[in-house]
Order: C-alpha cells, then structure tokens, then sequence
C-alpha cells in the first residue's frame, strides 16, 4: 500500500507510532483462573511419561575424545582399503579421465591372457626388477591373446595351427620371411584359423596397436560368398568385410580404389574378398597401395608360376602371405618351388639355384641307374628341402577328425559293362587302334580322343551316340547296336552298369531313409543324364557347374543344407565345384567317374564329411570292370616318389605314362570281377570270398593297403549297396573311417 510522503502525513504518523509504544510498556501477562488453568496443564504435561516410552538418546556431532594413538590406527584402517568399483571382473580405469590427459600406467594387452582357455600367441619376456625400473613403460611389449569369442571355439589343432599362422607371418619362425602354406587336409578348419589370424592382425600386436591396416582374401569365385558368411558367422558383425561377387568394371574398380585408400587404426572394411579371375582383371588399383596381409584360398591353382594370376599376386605390396590348399604337394619339384617362392621368395634360392642345388640330385638319385653315391646325394638334398620347407608349411590329416565327426565309409565299387557297352568297347579298340599307334613312339591326338572317348562309354552309350551317328573312327558301323527305337531324349539306365547301380542306389535311399546325396561327374553331359533321370523318377534336385553365376552358387547351397529344403540330390560338376564347397545337408556321396588327378577326386569327395556334420556319411566311387576306368584308379592309389608327378590334364599323359602302361589301358579285361583286385594280389580272399584276418594272420601290402578291407555281397554292411549288388556290382573295396576309434565292427 502506497503511503503518503506529505509532512502532514507524517506527523501523524509518527503521533500514532508513539502511542503503540506505551501501550506495550504497560501491558502486564494476564491474572486470574485461566492463568492458573493454563499453569497446572503445562506442569501435568511435564511430569508425565509414558512406561512404554524408552528415553531418547542425545544426538551430537561432536567427535569422541580419542588419544593420538586410537586416532592414527582409525585413519589407517581407512586408507589400507582403496576403492573399489563394484562391478564384477571390471577391467577400466579407476579414476577419471580428462580430455586430452594420457593416462599413467603400464600398456595392457587386448584381452586377459591368465584367463583359464586363453591362446596366447606371443607372450614378453621375463624381465628382472632392475630392468623393469629401466625399461621404458610406454614402449614395453604386451601379450597378444585370440579374442576369448574365437578362442573358445577353436579345437586344439586349430589353436597350433594359429600359433603356427601368426608366428610364420610376423616373422618369428623364418626371421626375414613373412609366409607360409596351410595345408591341412579338408574339414579341418582352415578357413576359421585364417579368420582368426585376420581378427588378431587387424586389432593388436605387441606395440599395443593394430599389427596391420587391411587384409584380402583371394579365392576361387564359388567361395566368395562362403567366406564372407563365415567372416560374419564367427565374428558377428564386429566386422563389415567387402566382397566382391560380380558388376560393371567400373563400379569394382571403385570399390577397389575406396578399399585401397582406407587408413588409420579404425578401417571401415578392413577385410576385402575377391575372386582369382576378378583380381587378375583389377590388379593394377590393387597395386597401387599396400595390403598388410593377403590370403590364397584353394592356393594349388599357383603352382605355375607363369600364369597371369601368379604374377599378378606375386607383384603385390605385400610381405605377409598365406597359401591354403587342402591338396597335399604331389606335382613335381618345380610346382612344389613356385609355391614356397610365392610365399617366401628366397628362401629356396632363385629357380635356377632350386633346379642346380635340388631339382637335379634328388632326380639322379631316384634314377633306378643311380649309382650308390648319387643315391646318398639324392636323399641328403631331399632331407635337406623337406627341413627347409617344413618351417613353414603345416599340415594335419582328416584324422584329427574322428574326435568330432560321424564315421565315414568309402567304398570303390566296380560295376560290370552291359553287353551295349561291352560291344562298343570291343569294336572301338579294334577300328581305332590306339595301341598300334603307340608303336611310333609317341602319344597322337587321336590317342588322346579315344581316351576320352573311353571314359565317357564306361559312363553311359548315350554319351557317344553322335559319334556314331557320324560314324567317326572307332565307332563306324556301332549305331546298329544300339537296341531298335533308341532316342536320347530319354535316359535308359539299364544300357549302362554304373548307370543301373546309380538308379538302384537312389531308389534305396529315397525309400528307406531322409538321406540326401551329392553326385559327382567330370563331364556336364553325365550332369544332362542325370538331370533326365531325376525327372523320370520325380526325384527334386539342384545343379551347379560352370555356366551357373557365382551369387546364385552360394544360394543353393545354403538352401540345399537347410534341414527343411525338399532337394533329394545335389549335382555337382568336379570342375565348377568341386573346391571348398560345404554340402553337408546330404550325407551320400557318389563318385561316377575316376579323375586323373586323385586331389580332384579327394576335393570333390570331401564336401560332405566337414564341420558340422550330424550323419554317417558314405561315399561311393564308381568303376566299370576291367575298363580303363580301373586303370585310373590304380594309377591313383600307386605309392610315387617325388620325382614323379600326378597327372592334371590329360593333355599331360605323355609326360607320366610309359608306352607300356599306355598300351594297358587299351585293354578290356571281361573274365574279371575286379582287375585292381587281381593285381593287388589280396590275402584276404580265398576262393572269392572276404576273409578277415587274412588266412596267413597278414596284411595285404600293396598300393591298395589303405584299403582296409574288400567285400562280395555278404561282406556288404550298407544295406543301400546291398540291394544294388545284384544290379551291376561285382566287386567293392570298402573302409571305414576311424573304425577303430568309434567301435564299428
């Protein structure tokens, strides 16, 4: 309220606070009964209590009296417990951090290495107290430990061989060499130890910081997007790897330079995945920078050395190289030299040095002419190449597995020629005459046809029936065989004995089991018969060879091992196929026709005994009797020295073969049930049938000892094969896998 400022205003003012002033000197407390009243309540007030009332205690803040001694040994108790963050195992700093203050303190490795599991690749040395007050902190080395998330899934073969790995590529084993070959047998994990190699490189080192920047994986095009589901299946998205599975040459050629141009210790994609044939057409952007590690999957494919591809990955920045094959090294020196050069160049010498110091001494002393002298020298080089390459290649067999996998059982199963086939063979022999051109001295290009064409009657007479349409050599006059009526247009299984056997083998398993089956052929017109036998009998399947796209390869795959997929039958082509694929959702495999090199028949034989499989598994491989198919097989199974070499083409049959054992594979053997039983001279047999042991208490030993045991049809312990003995087989050799380890009878 507004106030009057006037002197009249205040005046009165002043009168009226003059009067409230002696009023208050005069006022006296109240007297009389209400005072009395009032007096005697407050007193009662006070005096009582109630008896369940406990008297309070007095509060203060006033610290207890305590001589010198009870107060230093209460403030030590306190310091002698330092905090504490109360989060179980927690692993940070203490205290706070400000920005852009280094912390104090020792360097610590990535992950805990005295965990109970840890894989410890490199360990510091033990260092003396006087040295530990030398060093200087922040240059002291730190352990380097496999992230615990692949650690825990690695088995103890695949621990030693990523020991192995990062020794080999940080160069610990071969001081200056920067490589090595995994050449561990199929199944055994390869692929998940370079994944590993990869994740520890791109993320520590003993310097406490990334060992590399970038990795590239360079693989056949059918497992480019295997590799990119298994980077994402065991890292799961820690890590976003770019792969690189067809466009436009300019949109790779972008991805290509982005990828090269990524640095520091965070790369977005710091792993790229590409196909031989795609890096071969793009390698100069890849040239252009430095990749700190380069892995060569199916890396037999660079035993020539002077292909456009082994030049154009050789002539990379980059030091640190590994070369997987589950191949064993069977190909002669010179392919042997050019794989351990493409990793470690050097180490063996130049090519000139390797074929001087090596090459020629071990050949001499393989010589059956070889004097004692070139003999000793020969084995003495040998021993001394084998130390030198064995300190960086490691390889482990498939028997490692049977600790893991189901028992598998391969069995060789010969099958009779029908009388079509037998007919044309007869007839082909005779007008072709291949073995009297053999005479000459030298191998003809009609020699090399009338293997092939061979090979391909043994699979089915449909397969040769143009030729004799146009009466070509060797089949003039053999189009009147062929029963009244016969078109190609539908697949007639009973003109073919390995055809009728395939026929009841399917049949058997579709009937009796959930089983699905891959079958294998090195020609895609085998590929079309099967194709039309699976539509005549409403079988459902899936086919993959050279004409099918790369993204569309790993598509069926992964739709084919699913457990719900309805596809009885894979059809896969050796050629387009047969490396790395993982076809574990069928667990029957069938071989149809012999490949002169065993590594594409052990390939193709081992996609369906990997990782992951759940069933027994049974592989079948397929030989006409007495036909040069078996001679094949026995040219496989044959116990070669180094000096010789494993056939990869048949181009290449004049360079391995003698005229003698040229002229045998011209030959039809038809009073046999098994010609590579007859000649592996079996003591197992007595008068035809299987005997176990062997009536002298022996072995067999031959090239065929592998071979644990041979059968008739009483032998047979797969019910499939059984029923389809009576077909076509007249023979089988079979063996199981780990049998011994897994109780099998």
């Amino acid at each position: 309220q507004r106030r009057s400022l006037a002197p009249s205003q205040l005046a009165k003012r002043k009168a009226g606070d003059e009067d409230e002033e002696e009023e208050e000197e005069d006022w006296k407390p109240p007297t009389g009964r209400k005072r009395q009243k009032a007096a005697a309540e407050a007193e009662s007030a006070e005096c009582y209590r109630s008896p369940f009332r406990k008297p309070l205690a007095p509060l203060t803040n006033r610290p207890q009296c305590l001589d010198s001694s009870q107060h230093e040994a209460f403030i030590r108790s306190i310091l002698s417990k330092p905090f504490k963050v109360p989060i179980p195992n927690y692993k940070g700093p203490l205290g706070l951090r400000s920005l852009g203050v280094k912390r104090a303190g020792l360097r610590g490795p990535l992950h805990d290495p005295f965990e109970e599991g840890a894989l410890v690749l490199y360990e510091p040395p033990v260092l003396s107290a006087h040295d530990q007050l030398k060093i200087d902190k922040d240059k002291a080395p730190v352990h380097v430990v496999v992230d615990p998330v692949l650690s825990r899934v690695l088995r103890p073969h695949q621990r030693e061989g990523v020991k192995f790995l990062w020794d080999c590529v940080t160069s610990r084993r071969i001081p200056g060499s920067h490589g090595c070959i995994m050449a561990d047998e199929m199944g055994l994990g390869k692929t998940l130890q370079c994944i590993t190699l990869m994740w520890t490189l791109l993320r520590q080192s003993p310097d406490c910081k990334p060992e590399i920047e970038k990795a590239m994986v360079v693989s056949p095009s059918s497992l480019v997007r295997n590799w990119y589901n298994e980077v994402e299946k065991w890292l799961g998205g820690r890590i976003q790897p770019l792969a690189i599975d067809g466009g436009s040459k300019e949109e790779i050629d972008r991805k290509l330079a982005g990828f090269m141009n990524q640095h520091g210790r965070r790369v977005p994609s710091p792993i790229l995945i590409i196909s031989y044939e795609t890096f071969r057409l793009h390698a100069e952007v890849l040239q252009k920078g430095t990749v700190g590690l380069v892995i060569c999957d199916e890396g037999h494919r660079l035993k020539n050395s002077e292909n456009q591809t082994y030049q154009a990955l050789n002539s990379l920045n980059t030091p640190r190289r590994v070369l997987i094959s589950g191949t064993p090294i069977q190909n002669d020196l010179l392919e042997y030299f050019s794989l351990v050069h493409f990793v470690n160049s050097g180490i063996l010498g130049t090519a000139q040095e390797f074929k001087r110091h090596f090459e020629m001494p071990i050949l001499k002393g393989r010589d059956a002419d070889a004097s004692e002298a070139e003999r000793h020298k020969g084995e003495e080089r040998l021993k001394e190449l084998i130390s030198i390459v064995n300190r960086c290649l490691i390889r482990r067999t498939s028997d490692i597995l049977s600790k893991y996998l189901p028992v598998k059982i391969e069995q060789v199963v010969c099958c009779r020629l029908t009388p079509l086939q037998t007919e044309l063979y007869k007839n082909f022999l005779k007008q072709a005459k291949p073995v009297e051109e053999l005479k000459e001295g030298k191998i003809s290009v009609s020699s090399l046809s009338s293997i092939t064409s061979l090979k391909k009657l043994c699979n089915h007479p449909a397969l040769i029936y143009d030729k004799c349409v146009e009466e070509e050599e060797g089949f003039i006059g053999a189009l009147g065989l062929f029963p009244s009526g016969y078109s190609t247009k539908s697949v007639e299984p009973q003109l073919s004995g390995k055809m009728l056997v395939l026929d009841y083998i399917l049949a058997v398993t579709k009937s009796t089991s959930n089983d699905k089956v891959v079958l294998v052929s090195n020609y895609t017109q085998t590929l079309d018969l099967f194709e039309k036998l699976c539509r005549s009998r409403r079988y459902l399947y899936v086919r993959l060879d050279g004409t099918m796209s790369i993204k569309k390869r790993a598509k069926i795959v992964e739709r084919f091992n699913s457990p719900s997929s309805p596809e009885f039958i894979f059809m896969l082509s050796s050629k387009a196929g047969g490396c790395g694929l993982n076809l574990i959702g069928a667990n029957r495999l069938v071989m149809f026709d012999p490949d002169w090199n065993p590594a594409n028949d052990e390939q193709a034989m081992a996609r369906v005994w990997r990782d992951g499989q759940k069933k027994m598994c049974f592989i079948y491989r397929l030989l006409s009797t007495g036909t040069i198919e078996e001679k094949i097989f026995q040219r496989q199974t044959h116990k070669k020295a180094l000096s010789s070499c494993v056939v990869d083409e048949e181009q290449d049959v004049e360079r391995h073969f003698s005229l003698g054992e040229l002229k045998e594979l011209f030959t039809l053997n038809e009073t046999t049930t098994s010609d590579t039983h007859d000649k592996i001279k079996c003591r197992r047999c007595v008068n035809g049938h299987q005997v176990r042991p062997p009536p002298d208490g022996s072995d067999c030993t031959s090239d065929l000892s592998q071979w644990q045991h041979c059968a008739d049809r009483r032998g047979l312990q797969d019910p499939v094969l059984r029923a389809a003995w009576d077909a076509a087989v007249t023979f089988t050799f079979h063996h199981h896998s780990h049998e011994e380890q897994r109780g099998i009878p």
